[in-house]
């Protein structure tokens, strides 16, 4: 997607802080974290959100979801929480499907 911030951050157009790569997921660090450790996950190919996945997509989710924990256990995080908003009024603010990763002390309840 032309106008898509993450698109862009893929295709290298922006910068990122990545902490994993492969063909087809790539994790960086969010720009405006909400806790000490605080990365997303998103798939390269554009889905715009968790209403999106199909019968045809859901091997890659299921990956982002290895990588998650990968990750995790690569960083040594002993809790964390994994967050993923799906349209607007849910908090959807980029509208390609990623998963938030937050950790490093109490998160607090959820909304």
């Amino acid at each position: 997607m032309a106008n898509c911030v993450f698109c862009k951050i893929v295709a290298g157009e922006i910068p990122s802080k990545k902490i994993y790569e492969d063909e087809s997921v790539l994790a960086f660090y969010d720009i405006e974290p909400q806790a000490p450790v605080h990365f997303l996950v998103i798939p390269k190919d554009h889905i715009e959100n968790a209403g999106c996945v199909t019968s045809q997509n859901s091997k890659l989710i299921a990956h982002i979801f290895e990588i998650i924990s990968k990750l995790a256990d690569e960083l040594k995080l002993k809790s964390f929480r994994v967050v993923t908003n799906s349209g607007t009024d849910a908090g959807q603010t980029v509208f390609h499907l990623h998963f938030h990763v937050l950790a490093g002390g109490v998160l607090g309840a959820m909304a």
